[in-house]
């Protein structure tokens, strides 16, 4: 099939001449869906292609946004706050149970306070018990990384609402905003909370599949590609899936070597592959290869780091995925670029980039070191900022493709 836009610089330049109606498409496409609130998308550079790699639907890296974006950020927020209930004035933010992870607690510093500039009262607390078992009190004092106090609420769940701990009072949330991935899934029935909860509880990665993402992924794409005439491979990793997997008894390792090969027989040579677990965050659960006889011959070592995850999540299916090399550079060190969003609207980003790490190489590791992106400047005819209005469009199509990935779980 011939199409009009067969080279990365012309996808260039076509996305910044006609970015309105670009994001007008995925606009409407996005307006029949549920959506995230919160997403992060990893998106990979490479000579012939930008392609998302991972999409995380409760980011943990809000502090690592640029002051302007965070504004942007609360903007959206509050846009969307007003659509969920008019008026709306207290949120229940709900974190992770990894308090002693400073630099989370800075994310959670950042996304509290950005929320607050959206003109709301933000309370963070936890129905996780465990959290306060160490304390005398109903309320963990705790301090991040940069210095900035945080109090986290005991709370309990009861008829329907969650209520604090030392008075049985209900919270009186208008929203909770989770920032859970639920690896481990919370001890909640979602069907009984009387309050709104976004993104879905029903979206957490103890249900959630990569696999599934990166297949709404591709249609999304070939969708989006088909209407504009773009050739879809400008956009997009290849990738397949293997199930009924277990790297403890090496079970299902030689079916995944073989599809490692056929996916490798399809790319440039000296290629490489991602295979990662299914399921799962925080860059655990990847390796990357070069042919499927390494797949065969990892060590024991390896296969223990490949079959489980945060929380002791069990990785029983992986995603087979096109390497993308990355030509993103910062201080000379290979670089991917993460772009957040609220509602689906880009609001904001940053540089993940590792100089222990080579361009093949998965970045999400040990020595990554973070760099602000401001994002809020991107307009039409954007010459100095072509890169992120690429980013941009390919990070939204991935929350897209999320949404359709959302229903299905909702359902």
């Amino acid at each position: 099939m011939s199409y009009n836009i067969n080279t990365k610089v012309e996808l260039e330049q076509f996305i910044c001449r006609h970015w309105n109606a670009v994001n007008e498409w995925i606009d409407k496409a996005q307006s029949e869906l549920p959506q995230p609130l919160t997403s992060s998308v990893d998106v990979r550079e490479s000579k012939f292609k930008y392609a998302p790699v991972d999409h995380n639907m409760y980011p943990a890296g809000f502090n690592n946004l640029c002051s302007k974006d965070l504004l942007n950020c609360a903007d959206l927020f509050k846009v969307r706050f007003e659509q969920i209930k008019p008026g709306l004035k207290k949120v229940g933010l709900l974190p992770e149970s990894h308090t002693k992870n400073k630099f989370y607690l800075d994310h959670l510093y950042k996304l509290k306070s950005t929320m607050e500039m959206a003109e709301t009262e933000v309370i963070i607390f936890s129905p996780d018990q465990s959290l306060f078992q160490n304390s005398e009190t109903n309320v963990l004092e705790l301090e991040s990384f940069s210095g900035h106090k945080l109090h986290i609420y005991r709370a309990q769940f009861i008829d329907g609402d969650f209520v604090q701990s030392e008075s049985n009072k209900s919270f009186g949330f208008d929203i909770i905003l989770l920032n859970n991935d639920q690896s481990i899934p919370l001890d909640i029935n979602w069907k009984l909370v009387n309050t709104p909860v976004v993104p879905s509880p029903y979206a957490g990665w103890f249900k959630r599949q990569k696999t599934h993402h990166f297949k709404h992924y591709r249609e999304t794409a070939n969708k989006f590609s088909s209407h504009f005439s773009i050739n879809p491979d400008l956009i997009q990793a290849h990738f397949s899936s293997v199930e009924n997997v277990d790297f403890n008894t090496k079970e299902g390792l030689d079916e995944i070597a073989k599809e490692v090969d056929k996916l490798l027989a399809t790319l440039p040579t000296s290629s490489q592959v991602f295979v990662k677990a299914s399921q799962g965050t925080y860059g655990m659960g990847i390796s990357v290869v070069g042919s499927g006889e390494e797949i065969i011959s990892m060590n024991r070592k390896v296969r223990n780091k490949m079959d489980i995850g945060k929380g002791n999540l069990k990785f029983t299916t992986v995603l087979i995925q096109e390497g993308v090399e990355t030509i993103v550079k910062y201080d000379d060190a290979p670089a991917e670029v993460t772009i957040y969003l609220i509602n689906g609207k880009s609001s904001g980003g940053f540089m993940r980039t590792n100089p222990l790490r080579g361009t093949q190489a998965n970045l999400n590791a040990q020595g990554m070191i973070y760099q602000k992106l401001c994002l809020s400047d991107v307009k039409q005819d954007c010459d100095h900022t072509i890169k992120e209005a690429v980013y941009s469009v390919i990070a939204r199509l991935s929350v897209l493709a999320a949404s359709y990935e959302m229903k299905e779980l909702v359902e």
